[in-house]
Parts: C-alpha cells; sequence; structure tokens
C-alpha cells in the first residue's frame, strides 16, 4: 500500500509553518510521498491582490527544492484552472494499493460541511487536521464536536496530529512586505529572495534580508 499524503493550499506566499506542516505530516504518517498542490482559485476565500499562481507556484516548488523527504510540488490544481475544488484533486490522485490523507489546518476542519461534496473528499481519504495556531477551549470544543459528527455523518477518518504551533500567516507576510519589512524570519530564504527579486506584495524592497 502507497501512503500518498495531499497538502492544499493557497500558499500566498508559502511560509516556514507551511513548510513544518508539510514535514510533520510526512513524517508522523510516514508518507511514501507527499504532494504540495497550489491552488488556482481558491473557493471559500479571495485571491490576494495582484495574485499570480504562476509566482505562488514558483515559490512552492522554491521551498521544497532541498527538503529530504519526498515531497513533491504538483501544478495540478492551477494547471486545470477554475475554482479548486478538493474532491476533484482527490479523485484525480486516487488509485489503486494507494492510501490517501488529506492535511488540514484549523479553519478548513471546522468548515468541511460547507465544502463542494464533502462525502466524496471523506470517502477518499483520511482526514490529518494539524493546528497551526493556539486554540482556546471554545474551539477545542468545536474540533471535538465537528470529529464526532464527520465520523458520524461521512463515516469518515479524522486524526489530529499533536505538532507544535507554528503561528505565521500568508497575510501578515504580504502587510510587512507592503511595509517595506523584514519577512526572512517567516519564509524558507529561496522564498525571500524571490520575493525580492520580484518585487511582489507591492513594495521594491519587499522580502529584504536585512
Amino acid at each position: 500500500m502507497t501512503e500518498l499524503g495531499i497538502f492544499g493550499g493557497t500558499f500566498a506566499p508559502i511560509h516556514r509553518g507551511h513548510v513544518e506542516a508539510a514535514n510533520a505530516f510526512y513524517d508522523a504518517f510516514k508518507l511514501d510521498e507527499l504532494l504540495v498542490i497550489p491552488t488556482y482559485l481558491p473557493p471559500h476565500k479571495e485571491a490576494a491582490p495582484g495574485d499570480d499562481p504562476a509566482e505562488r507556484l514558483a515559490m512552492t516548488k522554491l521551498a521544497f527544492r532541498d527538503n529530504p523527504r519526498r515531497i513533491t510540488v504538483s501544478d495540478y490544481e492551477i494547471q486545470k484552472g477554475g475554482t479548486s475544488y478538493t474532491y476533484q484533486t482527490l479523485t484525480h490522485f486516487t488509485a489503486p494499493d494507494t492510501r490517501l490523507t488529506f492535511l488540514c489546518g484549523t479553519d478548513m476542519f471546522l468548515t468541511f460541511d460547507s465544502w463542494k461534496h464533502p462525502e466524496i473528499v471523506f470517502s477518499l481519504a483520511r482526514i490529518a487536521h494539524i493546528r497551526r495556531e493556539d486554540t482556546d477551549s471554545e474551539t477545542e470544543a468545536r474540533i471535538a464536536a465537528m470529529t464526532a459528527h464527520y465520523r458520524k455523518v461521512y463515516g469518515g477518518e479524522v486524526i489530529h496530529l499533536d505538532t507544535p504551533v507554528v503561528e505565521i500567516s500568508s497575510t501578515e507576510i504580504r502587510t510587512l512586505c507592503r511595509e517595506g519589512r523584514n519577512v526572512s524570519h517567516l519564509v524558507p530564504p529561496s522564498v525571500c529572495d524571490y520575493i525580492a527579486a520580484h518585487r511582489l506584495y507591492g513594495n521594491p524592497a519587499a522580502g529584504g534580508m536585512s
């Protein structure tokens, strides 16, 4: 049985929190391969001003270029175009003798009922939930309630990853870049250089290493 992980997201831009989550996911599930898949158009949020999927893809590839794990950045959703729906992506990568596990953060985890065809998502993949931010008791209660709900309604297999929280926001990074502030502590060095070289997110000095 091949263990294939799927980690999708906008990655605008990809940051150290994403990389840490991918590494933890890969190691915890002893994956044979992890596919990191940037979306073309996310269904649940608006694209950032000036968003270029090709640039997001390039930065995501840079972030994992030297990773010792078998992590592949896939252009499937960007090449497909249109709104990126998880059920379509999972269907595409379904194969004999392959078990799919889909990684998601808390915001995504709590909203599966609003996704397109959640029943297909749960039928094709295990769900691995990772906390990318500290949560309060109310959020923990919601996570527990939704876990029970998904198991009852969809027969879904849900696994919660116990990993250190890395609180970094792509929105925060874009804001810092617009202000010309340093983001080298938030993104991989190669991504920082790319942001600076291509003058992304509204400031010629964005991503500077100083």
